[in-house]
């Protein structure tokens, strides 16, 4: 890319990655509820409400009439959220056809997934938004509702995975012509879903917290591959991208199946969830790719040339955010 397009593509890193990361990366987390079937007419309810914008999350939980809670309520407060938890009562344990609100969601730019796991073990999704902020409970979606709802939650993940924008976004940086672009989100897509499919399926096995630092540790490693190629010294990424996007593809697809089972799989749709899960991901990263390029052109309108000492403001802006991202997961074990 020419010194203009880097420079701008620099300014969108520092604002969106830098600003909106920290200040929004609460307010973009969906919420969950787990409605979880103990005995015939009894149910436990969980209700994770993230924190919105520094504050308790203003939607509120609204079961339905009938139901009545058993025993006190309780809520735990933690760094990112509060769990409400209840036991409900449900004559003749009938909540199919029930409807649960979250009065306010509408408000608010967040979503909320919801998992209805049965005593037979079985379990079935749904997706409150700020535009319909309720959900059904029905013992068995169609493939259609599963496609959407997980189509979407992938969609949710991607463009709220700050680091993982910020890895594809130092890509865009070091990689020029648009065939070895191509070649190289196809490399990084590919390798990823091989990840995220086996881990999601349980035939691997990563824990989070290394898995989160390692991701840092790859952006910082592109950082310093983007500051080489505005050198104009030799670069292993501006060389072999689709190698080294496959290789860290790889790892970032244990990153998003990380997310996947915080909210589980239904049982008799496991593909098609997974699938338009991996869907939902690449959807969101190619709306992020072409809104780089798009601001890329008109900003090129703007003006043609930059001073030199930009050349290296994306390579630092990149590298100082994985640092901190680093550092704070590594202090995190």
């Amino acid at each position: 890319m020419k010194r203009g397009a880097t420079f701008s593509i620099g300014l969108l890193l520092l604002l969106c990655a830098g600003f909106f990361g920290r200040a929004f990366a609460h307010e973009l987390q969906p919420g969950s509820l787990e409605l979880r079937q103990l005995t015939s007419e009894r149910y436990e309810v969980i209700w994770r409400a993230p924190i919105y914008f520094g504050k308790p999350h203003p939607a509120t939980l609204q079961l339905p009439e009938q139901w009545r809670t058993v025993g006190e309520p309780t809520v735990k407060q933690l760094s990112d959220s509060a769990l409400h938890r209840r036991v409900v009562s449900v004559p003749d344990g009938g909540i199919d056809g029930g409807v649960i609100r979250f009065l306010g969601l509408e408000a608010t730019i967040t979503d909320v997934f919801a998992r209805f796991v049965w005593l037979n073990g079985s379990q079935t999704t749904a997706i409150a938004r700020p535009s319909q902020p309720w959900v059904e409970i029905v013992a068995q979606r169609s493939a259609w509702q599963v496609a959407g709802d997980y189509a979407v939650l992938g969609v949710d993940h991607i463009l709220s995975g700050f680091d993982h924008l910020t890895f594809v976004l130092a890509l865009l940086l070091i990689v020029s012509g648009a065939r070895r672009l191509l070649i190289t989100v196809t490399s990084f897509t590919l390798a990823h879903s091989i990840t995220l499919a086996a881990a999601t399926l349980g035939v691997v096995w990563v824990p989070g917290p290394p898995v989160e630092a390692t991701i840092a540790l790859s952006i910082l490693f592109l950082a310093s591959e983007l500051v080489k190629v505005n050198r104009g010294d030799a670069s292993l990424t501006a060389r072999y991208p689709w190698i080294v996007a496959f290789v860290f593809g790889l790892l970032h697809g244990f990153g998003f199946a990380g997310a996947l089972g915080d909210v589980g799989l239904p049982q008799n749709e496991v593909p098609l969830a997974l699938l338009m899960f991996n869907v939902g991901v690449e959807l969101g990263q190619l709306l992020f790719i072409a809104v780089v390029l798009v601001l890329v052109t008109a900003l090129r309108r703007v003006r043609s040339e930059w001073p030199a000492w930009t050349q290296q403001v994306p390579a630092y802006g990149v590298g100082g955010m994985a640092a901190f991202w680093l550092i704070e997961r590594v202090a995190g074990f």
